[in-house]
């Protein structure tokens, strides 16, 4: 038997299977499926095989894909090959679908359906991106594009991308990651080093600027005297910039985890931008992401930029 339990779908197991729904037609089963989840749809699978049958046909599983993916997926130059719509969303959960020549990839979050994103480093403003003194263009197996961005050294550190609104899945909030990782030689210049982010709309200011560091989590290994030295200088420094008004309150980081890369699943490493609501109305708003550490003067290098990722951050 089904039961709705906080907008969750619970089964509850009875001797004669699926309960009352079993005498329900197929289709109308398989209709009452595709209001639900594609979590719930693979737990109402395992009910009966009138259930299973069901959860697994096309009706549900059109529903749990977005309203645009065949758009989306025309894009790509790689024709996709599908036996099923299930079949489908499982392949875009787990395989990113290259778009837009290659700059972009498109992939779906496989609790919810919620479309993904990556920018990659090609289709990001980079500045001196294009100048080989500065930064150098290459190929990594591991990386989901043909090409990635090895930062070799500069002073002014400023990265920027765009992605219009109405490509994210409406009434959806956001988390933009920078994607990166140290190139052989490790990196320099990054160390105790803040680094300013932001995510929101273009035109619409500063976008929820803050403070984030670029260093990898075996740079930080400090005894406890280097510890104290290092938030004694960046207390120091905020505080000089916030007697001069140019602190900008929210950018420390907040203590809250989010102001030091994690390690990823495929190798790479990512820092978390900020966050954007995405309210899907019919205005189709300019999305921008930004990284920038233009105020220390320092020269720094050592990164391979593979791009931006968008991923929705609420799973249900």
């Amino acid at each position: 038997m089904m039961m709705l339990n906080n907008n969750k779908v619970v089964v509850v197991e009875e001797v004669s299977g699926g309960g009352e729904f079993e005498h329900l037609p197929e289709d109308c089963i398989a209709n009452i499926i595709s209001f639900t989840t594609p979590r719930d749809a693979c737990i109402l699978s395992l009910v009966s095989s009138t259930f299973r049958s069901a959860a697994e046909s096309d009706v549900v599983w059109e529903k749990f894909l977005p309203s645009d993916y065949l758009s989306i997926i025309s894009q790509s130059s790689t024709p996709l090959s599908f036996s099923s719509k299930k079949h489908l969303y499982l392949q875009l959960c787990q395989n990113p679908l290259l778009i837009d020549a290659g700059e972009k990839s498109f992939a779906l979050d496989k609790l919810n359906g919620k479309k993904c994103f990556m920018l990659s480093a090609r289709s990001l403003f980079i500045v001196w991106g294009d100048t080989p003194r500065y930064w150098r263009w290459s190929s990594v197996p591991s990386a989901r594009f043909s090409e990635v961005a090895t930062l070799i050294g500069v002073c002014w550190l400023e990265i920027r991308g765009w992605i219009k609104s109405q490509m994210l899945s409406p009434n959806t909030l956001y988390g933009a990651y920078l994607v990166f990782m140290q190139s052989g030689g490790g990196t320099y210049g990054f160390e105790n080093q803040p680094v300013e982010v932001s995510v929101g709309v273009a035109g619409e200011g500063e976008g929820g600027r803050r403070t984030v560091y670029l260093e990898a989590a075996g740079t930080r290994r400090m005894g406890r005297e280097q510890v104290v030295a290092r938030r004694s200088r960046i207390l120091n420094r905020r505080l000089l910039l916030d007697s001069f008004g140019d602190g900008d309150g929210d950018g420390d980081g907040n203590g809250d985890g989010n102001e030091y890369p994690k390690e990823r699943g495929d190798g790479w490493w990512e820092i978390e931008l900020g966050e954007l609501l995405n309210g899907g109305g019919d205005e189709n708003k300019e999305v921008e992401m930004g990284v920038y550490e233009v105020k220390s003067g320092d020269w720094k290098g050592g990164l391979l930029l593979q791009g931006i990722e968008l991923r929705p951050k609420c799973k249900y």
